[in-house]
């Protein structure tokens, strides 16, 4: 299945550059452009991507309010947030606005596409060791932490809120499966529970909610 995407950067030779960097993949599509958060909307309403690229530094719209509205409509596109560097504090927020993930802008290729079909499959962008260091510094950055209730973190058994902790320290459904002995398809289970009784979306969404209610703690 062809993978939808849309790419939103204020900067035209950005935005050529990763539309012709992911039209050469067989398996993926760039649909559409955006100039800056506001047309991104509007570009996720009327085509219906799979994945959004998004820079966080836009005008009109940042990437972060681009994100939030994303996600409020309800839309079915995961947010890969891109990012000229990489301790970014607007990256955590827009990981809270909802985004799935996050890429640096000096990515490879074949790690672009990578990290599109990751977000485009629902397993966010969590695995690299890349990604737990910043998550981490994120995490420090919050100014205003978003403290779950004690009821929402009650409602998870104890061993998944084992996996949740070991999804906001990077691993993947394998190395957690291996870590805890047990089968992959057990920790697909569990995840997918966890992710129902929180009412989150996905993985990355997960990982912040673990740092937020302080069962990992940063550093």
């Amino acid at each position: 299945m062809t993978i939808r995407v849309v790419v939103a950067d204020d900067q035209m030779m950005v935005r050529e550059g990763f539309s012709v960097l992911l039209g050469a993949m067989p398996d993926i599509e760039v649909v559409g452009e955006a100039v800056d958060g506001r047309e991104a909307v509007a570009r996720v309403a009327e085509l219906r991507p799979d994945v959004v690229l998004m820079d966080i530094r836009m005008p009109e719209m940042n990437g972060i309010d681009a994100t939030r509205e994303i996600v409020a409509s309800d839309a079915d596109a995961k947010v890969l947030v891109l990012t000229t560097f990489d301790l970014d504090e607007y990256v955590y927020q827009a990981l809270r606005a909802g985004a799935s993930g996050f890429l640096l802008k000096d990515a490879s290729a074949r790690q672009l596409a990578d990290a599109v079909k990751v977000v485009a499959a629902g397993e966010a962008l969590l695995a690299p060791s890349v990604t737990r260091r910043l998550i981490t510094e994120f995490a420090k950055l919050a100014n205003t932490p978003r403290a779950p209730t004690a009821a929402r973190v009650g409602d998870l058994t104890e061993r998944e809120t084992e996996v949740l902790v070991l999804i906001a320290q990077g691993l993947s459904n394998g190395e957690i499966a291996g870590h805890l002995v047990v089968a992959e398809s057990t920790i697909k289970t569990h995840v997918s529970r966890i992710l129902v009784k929180l009412g989150l979306r996905d993985r990355t969404q997960a990982a912040v909610f673990a740092y937020e209610a302080r069962l990992v703690t940063p550093g």
